[in-house]
């Protein structure tokens, strides 16, 4: 009988937060009566073990300043701190031991690898400040591993990045899918580069049709991959080979689930649900059923021979993000898809107001170019009503009046 390396890890991982008693996690399986981990079953793991939320990470952290609980290990055994953007709610220090962080590299060293980079051909290029936000710290270091050229961006202005870009020939470029658009249409003078692959993350738009095709048009016609994590949960999923618009959990590194909204319980394949995470290879500062608030949609991929949890059409959205307007659920992704079919449209806006007691919306759209601004409003007030089957009120502002964004983009204000 093959061993179960994912229950194994299980196992090991529940060991060792027993070993600290006192703690969050230790607190939580303990109470579900898992107070040994040599039985345990992925099931009997599942059924029994309380979700942690973040929520509850933020409270254990301000109950045990600075760094919460959790940690398994002396303080001088960490020698990395990462911080959460702070998007939807405070943000959080998160610190890995040398062998959790390892394990991560580890990670972007099946993204690399899945992405056809050879370190004899290939350059990359990363275009990010390099604060304390962990997604690219990793990639950037996981490419140093390898043996890649590696060239950080810093804090160079777009045109700089542009000119660095073309200066070292740099063949990959890593950034997030709003600052690959915003570092395209920079390139005013048209300048010529070797950019053939952009890995994207930080935020849903890698896996829609309509922004990964204007990237790929922004850079000749680069492949563009797909990929999403978190600072407290590491890397977790690639665009696979099969389909374009799917990511697949990296294997070995999380037990996941996808839960049913109201249910809490498990999908069924096609079903819409919550991303939930046990980290397997982040023993030192674990999580436990963690509640990412990522809205996904399962699927199964064949990747080599096996079978792995897939989610259709990428990362769907933000749970806290949905808007619902006259009975519609209304997720950012959705308008991004929409508005990414518009090379017109440089920036954007969506304006959340409440009247009436109900939630309306409305957006405002920078041009980047002279087009007909009626005509355009038009056209996509239009598409807008075929998608979601209401009016959403489009207007225009003066060019270069929206902020641009290289981070992750914030473009859902609620007035």
């Amino acid at each position: 009988m093959p061993e179960d390396i994912e229950l194994n890890s299980l196992r090991r991982l529940i060991k060792h937060q027993l070993s600290n008693p006192k703690s969050l996690n230790a607190t939580k399986l303990i109470n579900s009566g898992i107070d040994n981990a040599n039985n345990i079953t992925r099931e009997q793991f599942i059924d029994d073990c309380s979700f942690t939320t973040k929520s509850e990470i933020v409270v254990d952290h301000k109950n045990n300043p600075p760094f919460g609980s959790n940690l398994t290990r002396d303080l001088k055994s960490y020698c990395r701190l990462s911080k959460t953007s702070g998007t939807s709610g405070e943000s959080i220090s998160w610190l890995d031991t040398s062998d959790d962080w390892s394990n991560m590299l580890d990670a972007w060293d099946v993204i690399y690898n899945s992405s056809g980079l050879n370190t004899e051909q290939d350059i990359i290029y990363f275009a990010f400040s390099f604060g304390p936000f962990l997604g690219f710290w990793t990639a950037y270091e996981a490419a140093v591993r390898q043996g890649f050229l590696t060239v950080p961006g810093g804090g160079l202005s777009s045109d700089a990045r542009i000119e660095s870009i073309v200066d070292c020939s740099a063949t990959v470029l890593c950034c997030t899918p709003t600052y690959a658009i915003r570092l395209g249409e920079a390139n005013s003078t048209g300048s010529k580069t070797n950019i053939n692959t952009i890995i994207v993350a930080g935020e849903p738009g890698g896996s829609i049709p309509s922004i990964r095709a204007r990237i790929s048009h922004l850079w000749s016609g680069a492949k563009v991959i797909d990929h999403h994590g978190m600072t407290e949960v590491g890397p977790v999923s690639v665009q696979n080979d099969v389909n374009e618009n799917t990511l697949s959990l990296i294997p070995g590194f999380h037990l996941a689930e996808v839960i049913g909204i109201e249910s809490g319980k498990e999908v069924d394949i096609d079903e819409e649900g919550e991303l939930v995470l046990t980290t397997l290879k982040r023993n030192d500062n674990a999580l436990l059923r963690y509640k990412t608030g990522d809205l996904v949609k399962k699927t199964i991929c064949n990747i080599n021979g096996k079978e792995i949890l897939g989610l259709e059409g990428g990362v769907l959205g933000r749970i806290d993000d949905m808007v619902v307007v006259r009975g519609v659920n209304i997720y950012p992704s959705a308008i991004d898809s929409v508005i990414g079919e518009y090379d017109q449209v440089s920036e954007y806006r969506v304006l959340v107001k409440e009247e009436r007691s109900m939630k309306e919306i409305e957006i405002l759209i920078d041009l980047n170019s002279d087009s007909e601004e009626k005509a355009l409003i038009e056209s996509i007030g239009e598409k807008l009503r075929s998608v979601f089957s209401l009016r959403i009120p489009v207007k225009s502002v003066k060019n270069g009046e929206l902020e641009s964004f290289e981070f992750k983009a914030k473009r859902w204000i609620t007035e």
